[in-house]
């Protein structure tokens, strides 16, 4: 049996260094002794001074202490408490450099990875940085010893609540009233026995789902009733699973968000699947099908179709879409979001993407183009019989560089296709998350 590594106790005291990089998830790398440490808050050919926060045998952790030499590219961050929240990782970056550094990630795998380069890179798609977060989760702890309760992103690298009184990242609404929320569910009986908030605006409606460990007595609904009118929140709560949501009070019904380019209005739950930046989306959405080169005659396989967000748009311009997702309530959804918007040459089926497909009805006829739209996970089991479905065009919109340069590899190397054009959107600002589009043509 081998020996069992035991994590040592990381160094005191201040330490020098030169930034040679940038990691994947937005730290500084450099080297200590041959040792590759990850420091938080530095950026590339900075000289710094840091703090070991962690070791392990493959890597260390570290956090700076003071930039002696500046980069170029540092900026001010708007947030107070950026060097704690793990809710950013790229503030301390200007907005174009994090920019180039996505889009560099992005080439960089499909290179590395995937052995691949696209014919044409795209320009990044952009939009508004600061409150743009329509879509969160936030923590919440009831500090009984300081009296007070914290509500935010965990903090970077641990699962504690950042001490936050506002989030510029968040929707203002929300965002700027972080300090308020706490206040309310300090007054509350309930105050140590709920652990969340889910966050999810529309045009319409700002809608906060409070998660709770223990039933509410009337006392307490009542505080949430008031808080709900005063600040225009439209409130629900959860005291288990999804099933359990249920609207407190008079609330905005439906919820929906829109592309008004398709003439397209998507109906959702509280905490359902949607798009964090709504600005980003209509982008991305019109992008993709631009790329799609969409006739009347087109048979589309839209794979991760959720509620519908691509499946919709689309079938305003092709003969034929069949929306492919796991989640049956999400699918429910998308095929009433298809019967009110008048929509009738869209299907729908359940299928686990990531098991076994070969049996699938739809995997046993051909189809015109086909769009995916995968999780962090990528799709590598349904590539896998892309050989038999015969699409002239595949746009694939990914969360992922690392899994997006492997299935790229597959399509180009297995499959037959040619990455034409690949580019990133940017979704998350001031954070490393890479979403981007990459679009491939049969040869």
């Amino acid at each position: 049996m081998g020996r069992r590594y035991r994590r040592k106790k990381p160094p005191e005291g201040e330490f020098s260094a030169v930034i040679e990089s940038l990691s994947q998830d937005g730290r500084g790398v450099t080297h200590i002794d041959g040792k590759t440490v990850f420091i938080d808050g530095a950026l590339p050919s900075e000289k710094i001074t840091f703090t070991y926060t962690g070791t392990s045998r493959k890597h260390d952790d570290g956090r700076v202490a003071q930039v002696l030499s500046a980069s170029a590219d540092r900026v001010e961050p708007r947030c107070s408490s950026f060097d704690r929240c793990g809710g950013c990782s790229l503030q301390h970056l200007s907005p174009g450099k994090q920019i180039e550094f996505k889009q560099q990630s992005m080439l960089d795998g499909l290179e590395r990875i995937g052995k691949v380069s696209p014919k044409n890179v795209l320009e990044p798609l952009r939009a508004d940085i600061w409150g743009y977060r329509r879509k969160a989760r936030l923590g919440v702890r009831y500090v009984r010893k300081k009296e007070r309760v914290l509500v935010g992103f965990r903090e970077k690298r641990n699962s504690f609540i950042t001490d936050i009184e506002t989030c510029p990242v968040l929707y203002p609404a929300v965002g700027e009233h972080l300090t308020q929320l706490g206040e309310l569910i300090k007054s509350l009986e309930a105050r140590a026995a709920i652990p969340q908030i889910e966050v999810s605006v529309t045009d319409r409606a700002v809608v906060l789902v409070f998660r709770h460990l223990d039933p509410l007595c009337e006392s307490d609904k009542d505080k949430l009733l008031v808080f709900g009118k005063q600040f225009k929140f439209d409130l629900y709560l959860q005291s288990g699973g999804p099933e359990t949501v249920v609207p407190l009070g008079d609330v905005t019904l439906p919820l929906q968000y829109e592309h008004p380019q398709f003439d397209i209005t998507v109906n959702f739950s509280p905490l359902d699947f949607t798009q964090v930046n709504d600005q980003i989306n209509q982008k991305m959405v019109a992008k993709a099908i631009e790329f799609l080169q969409l006739d009347a005659t087109d048979t589309v396989l839209d794979l991760f179709c959720g509620l519908g967000n691509f499946t919709l748009p689309i079938a305003r311009q092709a003969k034929q879409v069949v929306g492919v997702e796991a989640d049956t309530s999400m699918l429910e959804r998308a095929h009433h979001n298809a019967e009110s918007n008048g929509i009738s040459n869209t299907k729908y089926y359940a299928a686990n993407l990531m098991g076994e497909l070969e049996h699938e009805p739809w995997l046993q006829q051909q189809w015109d183009k086909i769009l995916l739209d995968p999780p962090r996970s990528g799709a590598k089991e349904v590539i896998d019989h892309f050989h038999k479905l015969k699409a002239k065009i595949i746009v694939y919109i990914s969360c992922h560089p690392g899994t997006l340069a492997r299935d790229a590899g597959e399509l180009v190397h297995t499959h037959g296709y040619e990455l034409i054009h690949a580019g990133v959107m940017d979704m998350f600002p001031h954070t490393a998350h890479v979403e981007s589009i990459a679009v491939f043509a049969k040869c």
